[in-house]
């Protein structure tokens, strides 16, 4: 743990310097003045903002300045091997979000982060005995925890941004199967309409996990299902030709989806539409 204050000042020459990281990366600021540079870009940091890098990921460099106060939490995959934590951490999908989907704490969230990473601190400057991992692990892990929390609650107060999201996800959506694309590019992927968005996929499936209880790939499907009962409802196109059109190499694959979506196979569903559709043609004709 680094920790850049009025004692400790940020100096350029003391930064790590890599390309890949191999360790899970916490940057929690307390105090900022100006632009600080993740990767390539620059980004408005506040006073209590949180960002989460995970290891492998290729990061660039980082600036911070004199006037940037951070605690940086470097933790090594192997700290935590044989602990749960190890393969929990994993789940936190905050650690593959962009910079620009940072994390920011209220001034009482602010308190609960600086309350545990003050317990870190003191026990990682303390004698080692062999409860320090062990409590050192815990108090990780609740950070992360209360993390997950403060994301989700960051997500309600962002409601109307993340509505936009949701709109611009549709509207992208609604074009691509609406048009020819699905012929040449297929089904669109996750990390396609993440790009499109300029959104990480993490951060997007976790916006619509609030918003509608769905991932992003869940959603997709369900765009998809929407277009194929248009399809099914609306021309004489066999199944085999819809699913090509979609964006199915195989109709098999097509069959499968539409039916764990819809309890229904294609053909089912076209069936029972067009009895539907007879019926009540039948009750106009003899009204």
């Amino acid at each position: 743990m680094v920790h850049f204050n009025d004692e400790y000042p940020f100096k350029p020459e003391m930064a790590p310097v890599y390309d890949i990281l191999n360790f899970y990366k916490i940057t929690f600021i307390t105090k900022n003045s100006g632009k600080l540079r993740y990767g390539q870009n620059y980004y408005d940091f506040n006073e209590g903002s949180m960002m989460f890098l995970a290891p492998n990921q290729l990061v660039g460099g980082t600036e911070y300045n004199s006037k940037t106060y951070a605690y940086i939490l470097l933790i090594h995959p192997d700290f935590l091997m044989g602990y749960p934590l190890a393969q929990k951490i994993k789940q936190y999908t905050y650690f593959s979000y962009s910079f620009n989907e940072a994390l920011h704490l209220s001034d009482s969230e602010k308190e609960t982060i600086l309350s545990i990473y003050h317990i870190m601190d003191k026990e990682i400057n303390n004698r080692v005995d062999v409860f320090s991992q062990e409590v050192i692990i815990a108090q990780i892990e609740l950070l992360l925890s209360y993390v997950n929390r403060f994301y989700q609650r960051q997500f309600i107060t962002r409601k109307a941004a993340n509505k936009d999201v949701l709109q611009n996800l549709e509207a992208l959506l609604d074009d691509y199967f609406n048009g020819d694309k699905p012929l040449r590019e297929g089904i669109p992927s996750v990390q396609f309409v993440s790009e499109k968005l300029n959104i990480s996929a993490g951060y997007l499936s976790d916006v619509l996990r609030s918003l509608m209880n769905q991932n992003t790939q869940q959603y997709i499907h369900q765009k998809l299902i929407e277009k194929a009962k248009e399809k099914l409802s609306t021309t004489h196109s066999t199944v085999s030709e819809i699913a090509y059109e979609l964006g199915f190499e195989h109709s098999q694959s097509f069959n499968k989806l539409f039916k764990r979506k819809t309890q229904q196979t294609p053909l089912e569903f076209r069936a029972a539409f067009d009895y539907h559709s007879k019926k009540c043609r039948f009750l106009i004709i003899n009204c």
